[in-house]
Order: structure tokens, then C-alpha cells, then sequence
């Protein structure tokens, strides 16, 4: 596959460390790099409701009287990044496809470790149901790990015969913490935001010292993937977790899952945050802005 990303990728490429997310860095230290690179102004054209369980975010210019919802599980390798850091990305998917975006709260590891941010996750959304909202009017979406937290919330929500949302976006997701894929053992190209050693690490605080990183839960690649709604998975070529998207969308479509997936030349991990500044990022959002619209509805 030839790696072919726009010239404004290219450009910021030359300016992005290669030491992001560096494998000997503390926790405390991975969050303190994560501060300086999430929670900006989300802008003044959005309103913002701070509730316990997470943040709405709502575009204020949208005249669609009414919206799909976005029930977004935020990234940052199971250790950073608190709904509040993440309502300019919630503000970036509320504009490009006008819908209400609900960034969860869950908490982070390693203080809490698996499943208890699945917990969290199936407990937001069956508060934001009891509330009113239609299950047939959310769409699940999620960033990096956040993509593989909403599949297994999704998943625990149709072993426990909850009312499903109408489907799932993943961003860059991860799905398998051992981190066993082609693109993760044998990488073609540089990715400047993902180190595979540092994802293991991450992995390993999501589960604790005696989890087990290959639990169909934490790593929802191994899981049981019948009976879903329709999946939309995008992933950058160069992207570390490109393979977990790739035999994700292949056990998707053999369980019988309606499953979609689209490879972004040259483009690294979590490329959809990159939105204004690179083309391939808004022309992704547009894309789950059709997903999300198919797949709810639209005025």
C-alpha cells in the first residue's frame, strides 16, 4: 500500500518527537503529556452540561430539530484524560456531523482497573436511556482505547439484554492490549503518536498485575461479536493498531455483524484529532457523519 498523506500531514509530521508516548515514562509523567495536549477551549459556538456520569456538548448552530447522540468513550490509554479534558474533541464531532455528543465519565486506571471503567461505561448509558434518550438514536463512538472500552460496553450491554444503540464508530481503536498485530510486531512506516511497547504498558494498568490483558473484555478482538449493531471502523496505515481494525472487521462480518473499514494512507494513530489542521481528519469526520446519519436518521 503506498503511503501517501497530504503535504499538511507531512509538514506536521517533521514537528511531532518521537518520544509521545515513551515507555519509561510513570503514569504521572504520561498524564502530564496528555495535559499539554488535551482540555483546550472546546469554542464558543457549543454549550457545554456538565452532569456527574459525563459532559453534553451541543453544537449551538445545528437547526436539525432533532439530533442523533454521539455516547463517546474518550481515549488516552485507560490512564488519562477525564471527560473534561476531551469536550474540544466532543465539540469536533458535534460540528462535523451535528449530532449531541455525551463524553462519558469512567474511571481511570491504574487506581481502577478493568472492569471496572466497563461499569461505569454500561451505568452512563443506561442513566442517559432512563433519562429519555432512544437507544435508536445513539450511535457509540470511540478514540484508541476508548474504541475497544465502547465495543466491550457494547458487548456487555447485549449479553445483559439491554436496549442497543444503532451502532458503533471506532477511531484508531484498540482491541487487543497484548498488542499482537501485523502492524504492531512488523510496522511500515513511523507513527510519531504510538510506541507498541508503551501500549503494552498501558494495557497492562488497564487490567492490573494479575489480569489477564487477552480477557475478551479488556481485549474485545477475542470476544463473542454476533448480534450487533452496524460497525464503522477507521484506522491510519501507519497506525500501530491498524491490524486490531483490520481481524476486528473480518470476526465482525463471519459472526454476522454488519462491519465497515477504511484504512487512511499514511496517517498514524488518533489522526481524527487532528481535525483543521489536516484534510484526512475532517474527510474522516465526514465520513462518520454518514455512518451516523444511515444509521439514525436525519431532518
Amino acid at each position: 500500500m503506498e503511503i501517501s498523506p497530504s503535504a499538511e500531514y507531512a509538514q506536521l509530521a517533521e514537528l511531532l518527537p518521537d518520544d509521545f508516548s515513551n515507555p519509561d515514562d510513570s503514569v504521572a509523567e504520561v498524564r502530564a503529556k496528555f495535559e499539554m495536549v488535551h482540555g483546550h477551549d472546546p469554542g464558543d459556538d457549543v454549550t457545554l452540561e456538565v452532569l456527574e456520569i459525563g459532559i453534553w456538548v451541543r453544537a449551538n448552530n445545528s437547526a436539525a430539530a432533532r439530533r442523533p447522540v454521539v455516547f463517546f468513550v474518550h481515549g488516552g490509554g485507560f490512564v488519562t484524560s477525564p471527560a473534561a479534558t476531551y469536550t474540544f474533541y466532543g465539540a469536533n464531532i458535534a460540528r462535523k456531523c451535528g449530532a449531541d455528543v455525551f463524553v462519558a465519565e469512567y474511571r481511570l486506571a491504574p487506581e481502577t482497573t478493568f472492569p471496572g471503567p466497563i461499569d461505569d461505561l454500561v451505568a452512563c448509558y443506561r442513566s442517559l436511556i432512563d433519562a429519555g434518550t432512544e437507544p435508536a438514536t445513539v450511535v457509540f463512538m470511540g478514540d484508541s482505547c476508548g474504541g475497544g472500552m465502547a465495543l466491550a460496553a457494547l458487548i456487555r450491554l447485549r449479553d445483559e439484554g439491554d436496549p442497543l444503540p444503532a451502532g458503533l464508530v471506532s477511531l484508531c481503536g484498540w482491541f487487543d492490549l497484548e498488542a499482537t498485530g501485523e502492524s504492531a510486531v512488523n510496522p511500515i512506516g513511523r507513527d510519531p503518536l504510538l510506541n507498541v511497547d508503551w501500549l503494552r504498558l498501558r494495557g497492562r494498568d488497564y487490567v492490573g498485575p494479575d489480569g489477564d490483558p487477552s480477557d475478551p473484555g479488556a481485549s474485545p478482538l477475542h470476544a463473542e461479536l454476533n448480534d450487533l449493531p452496524p460497525v464503522l471502523l477507521h484506522a491510519g496505515q501507519l497506525d500501530r493498531c491498524r491490524s486490531d481494525a483490520e481481524r476486528l472487521t473480518a470476526r465482525l462480518i463471519q459472526a454476522g455483524t454488519e462491519a465497515e473499514l477504511e484504512i487512511w494512507p499514511g496517517m498514524p494513530h488518533g489522526f481524527h484529532g487532528l481535525v483543521g489542521a489536516i484534510p484526512e481528519a475532517d474527510a474522516a469526520l465526514g465520513e462518520v457523519n454518514t455512518f451516523i446519519r444511515r444509521h439514525t436518521w436525519d431532518d
